[in-house]
């Protein structure tokens, strides 16, 4: 017998209805040749650090920190009160049976097609203690029948894919080093619980980094130099490279009077039909990126949405970061062609090579549909809305009707001193058009030849300089996809070698399958909001942010790209599991270490509940709070407190016991005037009760 143990009871019915008639038997189903179970996605979970180092007391402590385990454990799942999950532990041990049946020969890991799926599975099978038995891996890159009976006869030793394992586990083992270690701290340090994560952190700081920028931009005045003059009926607008500085309008002022004092001669016009290609096929974030701008879909809708059409058979596997597909699917491309006429879509099929392309696959292939159809009544308005944005895509990629289209380009000199240049396009024929969007507008230029003159009339226009603008759903995905690429260039126009060259290293912070929960994360604690497409930060994320930079805790972009570039090494087998925890524990180990940069130790503002002294008002401990230092008597009625961020000047706890025990800080050199917009020295003293500045 084969047992399959399948990642959700969905795909275990799935692989049933592929296999043959079975019958149910409690947790699992069998015929003759398959048993078929499951797991409810993660049985098991990482121990929490007092697995490694007990607390006696049960309460968060710095005294089992930093925990870096030399062997990390995995046990069952936990429900909300700690206990091990009654359902959870019942399937386990309904799978740990099936795995030891003596009729039981070949294991087969159905996890979903990635790392977290490949984990997922292979964790439970191991803590069954099964020895001696095959296992086999069932990868589907869709769950329509024909592929699942395609792929079970095409089985592969789930050795071949230990790579993918490993790199499941390093970053398993990594999330879990950041996550516990430094949320741990940070709360014990802030008093407030904040969620501190290798990629959810440089998520949220992109995010007030841009919003810091937008809330502190203070626009400038300059001046353009431009000429609107009306040929034929078609507006002609030439604008100079050239801009003057606010006290420049005489300069510009003089510019206009030499451009008007010539005739704007056309000096050369290219006119030629071309062919105008479709958009490449969707990866997760490019599809989330159009549902999101277009029709304000959350991240988190268009991935549930997607992934239930997948686990319905619609579409094929969705958490993909590729817009190719490999040069062995030209026949399923086809079929599929076939399949959608059923839908209206009459499109002969067209060998687009571009879009073939094995190099630009990681491990799986672009989003598209199935040749299984859905009835439109069989779908409720957002999943048409998903899959026909998809179904759209796919038609106009592979449609052989091309898109033709006018281009002309015109270039005008003005005397000998500049050159415009006018582009103008108008579609002649449709094409693949009439299935998916073409974004461009067309653009009318006058019946201007080369030789052609006409009269100009420039003047100097009076412009601000713009705030950057807020991130929305397409452009943060952009970011998170290669945070280091120059964000003035057009993504969908430039090559895409930088973007996959990024991918395959490991530069994106998140994956397709992962970033879509993180971003989801940061939302429901409360760092960020997303409202329609735009994403701002909040209060709590502006605090954590802040928080983390006065701790110490630099997780940018950098590092976390730096631990997503020995990940793929991993997966590409240059580097063990071992050696990417250790650049983990190395980071991590310095927020712990004395020997922390002087401007950290100088800012660090203690733990909450520290106590710096007695209150100078009525005697009782002073310590640490969320916001500052304040009197513990604050509940009979003692108001004495101070901040430990005054003007922009960090208040340490070393500066905090000095002011309290003998009521003047020594000097403080970080203070800000924002009316003189300077910084500026002080100490503080105690002055009837409060805390004020002393410039003596």
């Amino acid at each position: 017998m084969k047992l399959i143990i399948a990642e959700k009871p969905s795909l275990a019915r799935n692989i049933c209805q592929a296999l043959g008639s079975f019958s149910k038997k409690g947790n699992y189903f069998i015929n003759d040749e398959y048993i078929v179970t499951w797991v409810f996605g993660h049985l098991f979970s990482l121990a929490d650090i007092e697995y490694y180092n007990p607390n006696p007391d049960g309460r968060w402590t710095l005294k089992n920190l930093p925990c870096f385990p030399e062997k990390f454990f995995f046990e069952l799942r936990h429900d909300k009160d700690g206990k091990v999950d009654s359902g959870v532990k019942a399937q386990f041990e309904t799978i740990k049976a099936l795995c030891l049946r003596d009729d039981v020969d070949t294991i087969v890991n159905a996890g979903d097609s990635d790392r977290e799926g490949e984990i997922i599975v292979r964790t439970c099978i191991e803590k069954t203690g099964v020895k001696n038995k095959k296992i086999t891996r069932l990868w589907l890159p869709d769950q329509t029948p024909e592929t699942v009976r395609s792929a079970a006869a095409e089985m592969k030793n789930d050795s071949e894919y230990d790579n993918l394992a490993s790199e499941g586990y390093a970053r398993t083992y990594i999330d879990w080093l950041y996550g516990v270690n430094l949320t741990r701290y940070a709360t014990l340090k802030t008093g407030t619980l904040l969620r501190v994560g290798r990629v959810i952190v440089p998520i949220v700081k992109a995010i007030y980094d841009r919003d810091m920028a937008i809330r502190n931009f203070v626009p400038d005045v300059y001046y353009a130099v431009s000429s609107k003059t009306e040929i034929d009926g078609c507006s002609v607008e030439l604008s100079s490279k050239q801009k003057f500085e606010k006290n420049e309008l005489s300069k510009a002022k003089e510019l206009c009077d030499k451009y008007n004092a010539s005739k704007a001669v056309v000096k050369s016009k290219k006119r030629k039909k071309d062919t105008v290609s479709a958009g490449k096929l969707y990866s997760l974030s490019k599809l989330q990126n159009v549902l999101g701008k277009k029709y304000k879909m959350p991240m988190d809708k268009s991935l549930a949405i997607v992934q239930d059409l997948y686990e319905k058979g619609y579409v094929t596997y969705p958490r993909t970061n590729s817009e190719y597909l490999a040069t062995a699917e030209q026949d399923k491309v086809k079929g599929i062609i076939s399949a959608i006429s059923a839908l209206g879509y009459t499109v002969k099929f067209k060998n687009n090579k571009t879009i073939f392309d094995d190099s630009k696959i990681e491990s799986h292939s672009a989003l598209i549909p199935t040749h299984k159809i859905p009835q439109k009544t069989s779908l409720s308005p957002d999943e048409y809305t998903v899959y026909s944005t998809i179904l759209r895509r796919f038609a106009a990629v592979f449609c052989s009707e091309d898109c033709i289209a006018d281009k002309t380009e015109i270039v005008v000199g003005v005397g000998d001193y500049e050159d415009f240049t006018l582009k103008g396009t108008v579609i002649l024929e449709k094409g693949w058009t009439k299935y998916d969007d073409y974004t461009k507008k067309d653009k009318l230029l006058p019946p201007l030849e080369k030789g052609d003159t006409f009269d100009v009339n420039f003047a100097p226009v009076e412009k601000e300089t713009s705030p950057p603008k807020h991130y929305t759903i397409e452009t943060l995905n952009n970011y998170l996809k290669n945070p280091f690429r120059d964000e003035k260039k057009n993504v969908e126009d430039e090559n895409d070698e930088e973007e996959y060259k990024a991918i395959f290293e490991g530069l994106e912070l998140g994956t397709e399958a992962t970033r879509t929960g993180i971003i989801d994360n940061a939302r429901k604690s409360g760092y960020i909001s997303l409202k329609k497409d735009v994403y701002t930060i909040l209060p709590d994320g502006e605090f954590m942010i802040e928080s983390l930079a006065r701790m110490g805790i630099s997780m940018d972009k950098y590092r976390t790209s730096e631990l997503g570039v020995a990940l793929k090494k991993v997966f590409r087998g240059e580097i063990t599991i071992d050696d990417s925890v250790k650049l983990a524990t190395n980071e991590i180990s310095l927020v712990f270490s004395s020997k922390k940069d002087e401007a950290i130790i100088k800012n660090d503002i203690g733990f909450m509940g520290d106590v710096v002294g007695k209150c100078p008002l009525c005697s009782s401990d002073v310590v640490r709070t969320r916001f500052g230092y304040g009197c513990s008597a604050f509940r009979d009625g003692c108001k004495f407190s101070f901040g430990f961020e005054i003007c922009g000047g960090i208040v340490s706890v070393e500066q905090a016991k000095k002011l309290v025990q003998t009521g003047r800080t020594d000097v403080i050199d970080s203070f800000y005037s924002k009316r003189t917009s300077k910084n500026f020295s002080a100490r503080l003293k105690l002055e009837d009760g409060k805390a004020v500045f002393d410039f003596n």
